[in-house]
């Protein structure tokens, strides 16, 4: 059965000229979920293009008041950072939270100005930022493990490095490398191999497939069991029963939350809780072990209640 996960709202409670509403929300959501039969919650990640809460510093909160499920990003701009110094935080996370993170790690987008400078805000080149992704992951996850790591390359330079605490997790802090059927770059393909799972988002179905399919083909090569990655994928929707009025509060939502609506019909659905439940058994039918579910509404905590009672009660 597809396990489940919810995206907190750590944009959503910024997206307003004033301060934070109610900083209590993700809290609160956070531990509706763990009473739930839902596997997991989420947190997204940007500095200044997109600003929200720092993931870390809230995945902490959540951990301190939570005992079962699992504390993802997605995802996670991992390049903005460091590796030592992610892998620190990540495995202290980690330990506060008993062996549940798991990072969801993307390269990145530079879709406009303010993407562009929030590279630049922290001294990285966004030209270059893929190079750097990969970089940082051979460096991070051994030192996860407890490994001692020297690692020479065209954007980072460690020597004889370890770190403490290290993850409590057998295989160090798992890693969900973003990948897109709709992209079509087969870089992306292979780096997923440098993590231990995929993740995509505003893949239709069947470009997801085609994505898990090249995924595959690089472990085939590399002699890596294919059945052993996590397959994850991101999806938006807004739940309720008035179409016309769901559309326009969902743009609404990714307007703000994006600067733009930049996927449009990939987003979705906005609809009723069969047609979001159809929508997950597609992404199931095609490979998704796990499915993250955002919503695009300024009531989430109306969304998770529907999400629970007439979503997840029937699959």
């Amino acid at each position: 059965m597809t396990k489940l996960g919810v995206l907190l709202p750590t944009r959503g409670l910024l997206m307003t000229d004033g301060p934070p509403t109610n900083i209590n929300e993700i809290i609160d959501m956070a531990e509706a979920v763990e009473a739930s039969a839902i596997d997991s919650v989420w947190v997204g990640d940007s500095l200044t293009a997109k600003p929200r809460l720092e993931p870390f510093a809230a995945l902490s909160a959540i951990a301190a008041r939570t005992k079962n499920i699992r504390l993802g990003t997605a995802v996670l701009l991992s390049s903005l950072r460091h590796p030592v110094q992610l892998a620190h935080v990540a495995t202290t996370v980690d330990l506060i939270s008993e062996g549940r993170l798991v990072l969801g790690m993307g390269v990145g987008g530079a879709f406009n100005e303010a993407q562009r400078q929030e590279w630049h805000n922290v001294g990285v080149d966004p030209r270059k930022r893929a190079g750097r992704f990969e970089e940082s992951l051979k460096i991070f996850k051994p030192l996860t493990r407890g490994e001692t790591v020297t690692f020479s390359g065209k954007h980072f330079d460690v020597k004889d490095i370890s770190i403490k605490p290290v993850s409590p997790q057998n295989n160090g802090v798992p890693v969900l490398v973003a990948a897109h059927g709709r992209s079509k770059l087969e870089r992306q393909y292979e780096r997923v191999l440098l993590g231990d799972g995929i993740i995509s988002i505003s893949d239709f179905p069947d470009e997801y497939e085609m994505a898990l399919k090249k995924v595959s083909q690089y472990c085939d090569q590399k002699g890596t069991p294919f059945k052993n990655l996590e397959k994850s994928f991101y999806m938006t929707v807004n739940i309720g029963d008035k179409k016309e009025k769901l559309t326009e509060e969902a743009d609404r939502f990714l307007k703000l939350y994006y600067g733009m609506n930049i996927w449009q019909e990939r987003w979705g659905p906005w609809g009723t809780p069969e047609e979001v439940l159809t929508r997950i058994k597609s992404y199931e039918n095609v490979g998704a072990e796990t499915i993250i579910v955002r919503f695009a509404s300024f009531d989430q905590a109306r969304q998770l209640e529907l999400f629970l009672n007439e979503v997840v009660a029937y699959l």
